[in-house]
């Protein structure tokens, strides 16, 4: 399987050489690296190819590297149930850049843009209807970045006496513990919660 993955990685690197920076065959799967101006053309050629037929988009989706100058990858997953086979379509995007839609090739791309795009902030060029798909209507952030508080920027509520969702700013119930990692059940230096208790009535 390994061979006939590089002979394919092979074929549509000789095909659309300026359209790909490489490809590799990393623990039997292809991934294909795709110029992020040309992912159209590239996903177009891996639909009509007789060779290819990757005509299912299984999965759309972006990983954030903020430490990278081109901080995210789109990540295109594809099928070919003709030769029952599937690749990787990576292609690098930087954070001010735009990608082109993929909507006019696979049309089922299309919520999966809008997801990727609601979590990551990443914008498709050419989208018909590119708007959030998850998060709230007025929602800050993108909650997938690395970057993105782990306790997010508002906390949101049902106010009984307004009769309405209202959004405030966090407010952590507790302090954040530290843990010492030692275990009750082997006999811990301190007394714990609750056992001042039980030493009150004795």
């Amino acid at each position: 399987m390994t061979e006939e993955l590089k002979e394919l990685g092979e074929h549509i690197a000789a095909s659309i050489d300026a359209d790909i920076r490489g490809f590799e065959v990393v623990h039997g799967e292809l991934t294909v690296e795709a110029r992020a101006d040309r992912i159209t053309q590239v996903l177009t050629f891996l639909r009509d190819d007789p060779l290819a037929k990757f005509l299912v988009l299984i999965d759309l989706t972006a990983v954030d590297y903020p430490g990278r100058s081109k901080r995210f990858d789109i990540v295109y997953h594809l099928l070919s149930m003709h030769n029952n086979t599937r690749i990787r379509v990576k292609a690098e995007l930087g954070e001010e850049e735009t990608i082109p839609t993929a909507t006019g090739v696979y049309p089922c791309a299309d919520w999966f843009e809008r997801e990727a795009f609601d979590m990551y902030g990443v914008v498709f060029a050419g989208h018909p209807d590119l708007r959030r798909i998850l998060t709230d209507y007025g929602f800050e952030g993108f909650p997938l970045r690395k970057d993105f508080p782990l306790t997010g920027n508002v906390e949101v509520r049902y106010d009984d006496e307004q009769k309405r969702v209202v959004y405030e700013p966090v407010k952590l119930v507790q302090e954040y513990r530290s843990f010492d990692y030692l275990s009750p059940w082997e006999g811990a230096k301190y007394v714990l919660p609750g056992d001042e208790k039980v030493e009150a009535g004795e």
